[in-house]
């Protein structure tokens, strides 16, 4: 893969001197050294040409593609841990919330599933300001740290039987500091990687974040699969669904270590400045940034839940799938969306960032009605892939950048803080409650309403997107050496 990673970067890489950057109103200038905030930029100067992309040696070159890859294996078994709650769900779920009808049981789970979504602000302000102040190694490493244990808890849990209702509670706690670590996980990573990948390549590189964060999903579903070959239910249903907890905890203490290896990309005199990574600063001067970023993250994260987390149980739940069925389309559904991330990362970076977002916002309004009722009474495993491919394609217009795009809106000294907390609010409201609103409207025999919701939240992304200036050409990064 590094060779791989080589020749596209020899490829590709465009050689030249940094050129002066004009600015845009409530967004950063190119200018170097320069301080740059919503308040103090009032003109709106048209950016020049994008600037040239620096010439890496080869030991600079493959020291950024270790480090990319270094910072995602740790992603990759944080969102392992976080998502194999929602796919080992229906074995688990009459362990802890005893009822006569699945839908309820689901229900209970998912609400724990949104809770541990809701901590991920707190997360993302935490481990942001440890980010911007402290680097963002050592946030890293102790994200990954604390999903381990949130992950050994769950998997040793005893159930309702045992310990009545202390059991959900236990559940719920456990949860909450795995949303707390994932809420963290997200900008910090976002952050490192955004800033050591190769200019003029940087939705590439940058894209394979959601390759290991989409690969955690895609690890957890195939875990399950296996366990399903090999255990029959009533065992998963018993014991079985603890394994994943506990391969869980093992690689997390694995991607520490990996992390440790890690070269620090903050700058000394940036993490020593007194408002880095201070709430004052983000909302005192970058606070457009900040309500832009959560504007379209609404959007992309609701219809990223609605066609990976929530969609297995959509396949059974409504369409009337077997579960060992609608597990196997969502394997194979997955890793073809984690390959698409690169494919489309690159192409933001020949036809821009902001491009690509409006034609995720447009697509996804129009087609998302069409294809979630297409599902509802789909019969054939076939056509239920080809149309699960087809909403991920879109979706993928947004996960491929979603990280870039928002480290390119904010300063070293408050990105991770900036990149952090505004996609984890976003994440919190809307894709943490994507499954327990679409259950919910399915118990009130109100689903389509669903439908019209995810569209609707679409086109708001697609408005916001609109004030997007070409992060080609204006953004902070492009400062940066």
């Amino acid at each position: 893969m590094s060779i791989l990673f080589l020749d596209m970067s020899a490829k590709n890489s465009a050689f030249g001197v940094r050129r002066e950057q004009g600015t845009v109103e409530g967004f950063p200038s190119n200018e170097t050294g320069s301080c740059r905030t919503d308040e103090t930029i009032h003109d709106k100067r048209i950016p020049m040409n994008t600037p040239a992309a620096p010439q890496y040696s080869d030991h600079e070159r493959r020291s950024r593609i270790l480090a990319i890859v270094g910072a995602s294996s740790g992603n990759l078994v944080e969102w392992f841990d976080f998502y194999v709650y929602a796919f080992t769900a229906l074995y688990f779920a009459h362990a802890f919330f005893p009822s006569d009808d699945p839908t309820v049981q689901l229900l209970n789970t998912a609400g724990v599933f949104a809770a541990g979504f809701l901590m991920r602000p707190i997360g993302g302000w935490l481990f942001g300001r440890i980010a911007d102040k402290k680097g963002r190694k050592t946030a890293m490493m102790i994200s990954v740290l604390m999903m381990c244990g949130g992950s050994l808890a769950i998997a040793v849990m005893p159930t309702y039987a045992s310990i009545g209702v202390a059991a959900p509670a236990l559940l719920l706690i456990a949860r909450l500091f795995q949303g707390l670590s994932v809420g963290g996980e997200y900008g910090t990573s976002a952050t490192y990687m955004s800033e050591v990948a190769l200019k003029g390549q940087r939705g590439f590189f940058a894209s394979f974040q959601y390759v290991t964060l989409i690969g955690g999903q895609l690890l957890a579903v195939l875990v399950v699969v296996i366990l399903q070959q090999l255990l029959t239910t009533d065992e998963l249903k018993e014991w079985g669904w603890r394994i994943p907890f506990v391969v869980g905890a093992i690689t997390a203490v694995i991607a520490f270590y990996l992390r440790r290896s890690l070269n620090e990309t903050a700058k000394e005199s940036n993490l020593k400045r007194k408002e880095s990574g201070t709430l004052t600063e983000l909302f005192r001067h970058h606070k457009r940034a900040f309500f832009t970023v959560l504007g379209f993250t609404a959007g992309g994260s609701l219809i990223f839940y609605t066609f990976t987390t929530y969609m297995q149980k959509y396949l059974v739940n409504t369409a009337g799938m077997d579960p060992k069925v609608a597990s196997g389309v969502m394997t194979f559904a997955l890793f073809c969306y984690m390959c698409m991330q690169p494919l489309f990362g690159a192409l933001s970076d020949r036809i821009g960032r902001k491009t690509s977002m409006l034609w995720f916002g447009a697509l996804g309004m129009i087609f998302t009605w069409p294809i979630l009722s297409a599902l509802k009474a789909v019969s054939s495993p076939y056509l239920a892939f080809v149309l699960i491919i087809a909403a991920m394609a879109i979706v993928s217009l947004y996960t491929s950048i979603s990280g870039l795009i928002k480290a390119e809106m904010f300063p070293p000294e408050i990105r991770a803080l900036g990149v952090g907390l505004s996609y984890a609010v976003g994440n919190a409201i809307f894709g943490g409650s994507a499954e327990y609103a679409a259950l919910g409207l399915k118990s009130m025999g109100m689903e389509e309403v669903f439908y019209i919701y995810v569209s609707v939240m679409c086109g708001v992304a697609l408005l916001v997107c609109l004030l997007l200036p070409d992060l080609r050409k204006v953004s902070y990064l492009n400062d940066e050496d």
